[in-house]
């Protein structure tokens, strides 16, 4: 394990989501600071091509499960968050598409890159299903074998805070 404060392998998750580009742009930074490699990760639900023809939603992926919906919008939030973290500049050495459930996607790549931080982003109020069934930024907590940062937006970043008026 890497001194403290000293990170060689960041994973980040993204879903294209408004709450993904800080967690990237952190994550990122991150990298770029502490000269480490950064591995993108993006977990999706396989589409069958008729399926992704008559998908409605757009990059960011359904709330409800934390997967982007099909390949396609997994590939342009992939290609959105590369294009953020080139800006920092940080050193990517993986953008990786895992057609599967986040937590376990993140947690395989952390794994499988031997990584010192995973970096998720986390809602200020999650919805009803998300307090149910738990989040992503909880399964990884959970479970993962090095250090979590999660990132959480400012109120002013997140849609998702205006949900919920009375913040529970």
């Amino acid at each position: 394990m890497a001194p403290m404060n000293e990170y060689r392998t960041i994973v980040v998750g993204t879903d294209g989501s408004d709450l993904a580009r800080p967690t990237v742009a952190r994550a990122a930074w991150l990298a770029a600071h502490n000269d480490a490699d950064l591995v993108i990760v993006c977990a999706y639900a396989e589409l069958s091509r008729r399926q992704e023809a008559r998908n409605p939603a757009t990059i960011g992926g359904d709330p409800r499960i934390g997967q982007v919906p099909g390949r396609a919008a997994a590939s342009a939030a992939i290609a959105a968050a590369v294009a953020l973290a080139q800006e920092q500049p940080a050193t990517i050495s993986a953008a990786l598409l895992i057609d599967g459930e986040p937590a376990n996607a993140l947690l395989k790549a952390a794994e499988e890159r031997d990584a010192d931080l995973v970096v998720v982003g986390a809602r200020r109020h999650p919805g009803l299903a998300e307090r149910l069934l738990g989040t992503v930024a909880t399964e990884v907590v959970r479970r993962a074998e090095c250090e979590v940062l999660i990132v959480r937006p400012r109120a002013t970043e997140s849609a998702d805070d205006q949900d919920d008026p009375a913040g529970v």
